[in-house]
């Protein structure tokens, strides 16, 4: 790849380019603005929305989620969504096994759940639609506060392989799901890492996926962790605030300041960053701060370039040649579970 020739494109789906095809949904969001201009914001919810989205098995034996047929990508394609809104999901599997679609962090009737037991899954060739709802904050009838739906969620299989989709997450059924609150900071671009067992978005030891910003980007990661480990995500050079939305609101935030947060099964989050803020262009690495994890390869790098497409100290090459990523029977024994 010429890292010469970074274009600002947002890049989804873990880094799947998205030159033919979309990657992403952004429900509603505004257009952008000059540098010098106040950061877009997100606006009110209350819109329905569709989509079509597809299982299907991929050529290397993975299985992934995609919208549009034959482009199925591992992770799925991001859903951006406002509080207030309703997403109808036309959900078709292509696959010659059940599928499903089962979402975290949104509002949603039984039959949307996504699950054997409720009767809620996909057979081969057939089609369901599922509803998801977002909601925001407010008071409820007996003076208590409930929190609204803006977050980093994700959605995944829960029936291939097991009646908790043990088979599909591992092959690759799952993606990233942002909900936004009003006045929420839109990014420049968002990225997608997902941390399953030993891989980094179900890459091979030495083929992490790398992902590309220019200095000044307001770049949004979302980090997801599937699978049987506890990891420790971290990335070099960049650092945000631990809360909703990874900004501060002002300088007496009390918001701890990070650079590091552990992750398990099922945990997702997200934060943004200014590419290069104080620390300039540059490879700069992200990874399971595991020492025998990153080891083991679970580690790739934030290409920050200059504004004239040149990565400071970065020749092209990948990085080093990894141990061979273990199963989770194998990883257990290793670490002495």
């Amino acid at each position: 790849m010429d890292r010469r020739s970074f274009n600002r494109r947002v890049l989804m789906g873990g880094g799947v380019a998205a030159a033919t095809g979309v990657t992403s949904l952004s429900l509603g969001a505004i257009e952008a603005t000059s540098a010098e201009n106040p950061p877009r914001t997100a606006p009110a919810g209350g819109v329905v929305r569709h989509l079509k989205l597809y299982a299907e098995k991929l050529a290397d034996g993975s299985m992934g989620y995609g919208f549009e047929k034959g482009k199925a990508s591992v992770p799925g394609p991001l859903i951006d969504i406002n509080e207030g809104d309703t997403l109808h999901i036309e959900f078709e599997n292509t696959m010659d096994v059940a599928a499903s679609l089962h979402a975290h962090g949104v509002d949603y009737d039984i039959a949307s759940d996504g699950t054997r037991m409720n009767r809620s899954i996909v057979e081969p060739g057939e089609t369901r639609t599922y509803t998801w709802r977002t909601h925001a904050p407010g008071r409820r009838k007996d003076g208590t506060w409930q929190p609204g739906s803006a977050g980093y969620w994700h959605y995944h299989d829960h029936v291939v392989g097991t009646d908790h989709g043990t088979g599909g997450i591992r092959k690759g059924l799952y993606g990233p799901v942002v909900v936004r609150r009003k006045g929420d900071i839109l990014p420049d671009k968002t990225i997608t890492i997902v941390f399953n067992d030993m891989t980094i978005n179900n890459r091979p030891a030495d083929k992490s996926p790398d992902f590309e910003a220019t200095v000044g980007d307001r770049l949004e990661v979302v980090m997801i962790t599937h699978g049987e480990y506890y990891h420790t995500f971290h990335i070099h050079g960049h650092r945000w605030a631990d809360n909703r939305t990874g900004l501060l609101t002002g300088p007496d935030d009390p918001s701890r300041v990070i650079d590091t947060k552990i992750v398990g099964p099922a945990d997702s989050f997200g934060f943004q960053v200014v590419a290069g803020e104080h620390v300039g262009a540059g490879a700069w690495m992200y990874h399971c701060h595991v020492q025998s994890h990153s080891d083991m390869g679970m580690a790739g790098m934030l290409l920050v370039a200059k504004a004239d497409g040149t990565v400071p100290g970065h020749d092209g090459h990948t990085m080093p040649s990894a141990p061979e990523a273990k199963t989770p029977e194998e990883a257990s024994a290793h670490e002495g579970h």
